[in-house]
């Protein structure tokens, strides 16, 4: 035999309580709360069968384009005619792997300039590694 109770708090709220005999029951629970909040929420539970299947078929992943530029923690040698370390050697921080990114290789120097900087970006063009 079957029983369903409705409880009503500070909203509306169904709660079949399911009693039976067989082993298999299924239970559902749908709950809407009546206050206006920033955040409402709906709850809604499901159990015994009603689960659905989130095993999609997967796509096969293109493979990653290969890394530009030099790796990390690499040595390079600065080759932009206005920078402060022209024809210096410093070590590669990051690489911005992104194309769009106009100035992509972050390069840390052991000498600081004039405004006591040790980093600078550079354009792929603009260094070679050694």
């Amino acid at each position: 035999m079957a029983t369903c109770s409705m409880t009503s708090a500070t909203g509306f709220m169904v709660a079949p309580i399911v009693t039976s005999n067989t082993t298999t029951a299924k239970c559902t629970m749908v709950m809407f709360s009546s206050k206006t909040t920033r955040g409402s929420r709906l709850v809604v539970k499901a159990a015994d069968g009603a689960a659905v299947d989130t095993n999609e078929p997967t796509k096969e992943a293109a493979p990653k384009p290969p890394p530009i530029g030099p790796k990390r923690g690499a040595k390079v040698k600065i080759l932009r005619k206005e920078s402060y370390w022209y024809k210096g050697v410093g070590s590669v921080v990051t690489v911005d792997q992104d194309p769009k990114t106009r100035y992509p290789v972050v390069v840390r120097f052991n000498k600081v300039n004039y405004a006591n900087v040790s980093t600078n970006n550079y354009a792929l063009d603009e260094i070679q590694e050694v």
